[in-house]
């Protein structure tokens, strides 16, 4: 049976250029992209399209079945400063969407899962440098315990019902392609955009608040290679930790600097200066290193050469 796939929250940040990878290698037919609202985009445009809520189980369970679906990539989600504002909502979407399609594959409807977490699983009481893949877990944000029980939830379901879900913690991602999402890392991306448009940034975080960070074509061929490596090398049925690079609102402004010399940055932290304190300054990914071969390629240099290409 050829694989066929149903990415649920295809327009977001993250699945709107996992939509392009996989059919770019599945093909258009094979990849079925969805999400709550239809929008005038390529990833409507140039493929199947439906519209589909991710807390109806029955939308979900109808498209699995009309397309014959093998696997689900499910990242419709709230992002960390968004659910804040709206904490009820965020634990509702970002824990009954996953419960559907665990459900799903429970009833042998979907053969393989993609959950993504977040380095928002770890908390101030985690070692902050060099994360390690097991380690004291407190999220204090609702997006973080969202990602944290559902990294539970997975696990339960693959040691309980043999369900095939894999998952990894992203980083905070960076993307010239599609806009910010509304989260805490977002000012990584809205700094290149504000350096090319207006010669300056003021960063809602302090200057020397170092974070975890990826290009996005490095997360991307992450979700790919993850999902294609055979299951026995699949060892961590929670989560994965993921590492490319990681630096400081400072840094990135001294590298824009060798392009744009003129560009200036000022700070201002606001209150998602308290959620970036809680998370990880670096991450231990060697698990994932070590089981399916990952490994990143962009430094801070060649991303931030690649952004302002692109953004031009």
């Amino acid at each position: 049976m050829s694989t066929k796939i149903l990415i649920i929250g295809a327009c977001g940040q993250i699945g709107t250029e996992l939509t392009q990878k996989l059919r770019s290698i599945y093909g258009n037919d094979n990849v079925i992209a969805s999400d709550i609202r239809k929008l005038n985009n390529d990833i409507v445009n140039n493929g199947i399209f439906e519209v589909v809520n991710a807390l109806d189980y029955n939308q979900i369970e109808h498209l699995i079945e009309q397309y014959q679906i093998t696997d689900v990539y499910l990242m419709a989600a709230l992002l960390s400063a968004t659910a804040e504002k709206n904490p009820a909502f965020a634990w509702d979407l970002n824990m009954n969407s996953l419960f559907h399609v665990l459900n799903l594959a429970k009833a042998k409807k979907i053969k393989k899962i993609f959950w993504p977490s977040s380095i928002a699983v770890f908390g101030p009481t985690t070692p902050r440098h060099n994360t390690p893949q097991y380690t004291i877990m407190e999220p204090t944000t609702v997006y973080g315990i969202s990602k944290q029980t559902g990294e539970r939830w997975c696990e339960y379901y693959h040691n309980i019902y043999g369900v095939d879900v894999r998952s990894i913690r992203y980083p905070g991602l960076i993307s010239w392609s599609t806009e910010p999402g509304g989260g805490t890392t977002d000012y990584a991306v809205d700094i290149y955009h504000k350096a090319l448009k207006d010669g300056k940034y003021e960063c809602f975080l302090s200057e020397d608040t170092a974070l975890p960070m990826m290009y996005m074509d490095d997360a991307i061929r992450a979700t790919v290679e993850i999902m294609q490596a055979s299951s026995e090398q699949i060892k961590i049925r929670s989560s994965y930790n993921l590492s490319g690079i990681s630096f400081t609102p400072a840094e990135i402004a001294t590298e824009i600097k060798k392009h744009i010399p003129d560009f200036t940055i000022s700070y201002k932290p606001d209150f998602r200066q308290k959620i970036a304190d809680s998370w990880p300054a670096s991450i231990d990914d060697s698990s994932a290193r070590e089981d399916w071969n990952w490994k990143h390629e962009f430094d801070l240099a060649s991303m931030t050469q690649e952004m302002l290409d692109h953004l031009k």
